[in-house]
């Protein structure tokens, strides 16, 4: 059985869920990544090396 036979199937409340389903993949999937972070730590550039900001950002976790 095709998905469209599976989403046939099923009640109309169930449809308009899993409509309602697609449509927020489908939002996720077009939404791009915000990079507004990118250049906030320009004054460590010279303070640390990215490997010590790495060990840095595990320990953090």
């Amino acid at each position: 059985m095709g998905i469209e036979e599976k989403i046939k199937s099923l009640p109309p409340e169930l449809q308009k869920e899993v409509d309602k389903f697609i449509d927020s993949l489908i939002r996720k999937k077009k939404k791009k990544p915000s990079f507004s972070w990118a250049g906030a730590l320009r004054e460590y550039r010279d303070k640390f090396t990215s490997v010590e900001l790495q060990k840095k950002a595990l320990e953090w976790r």
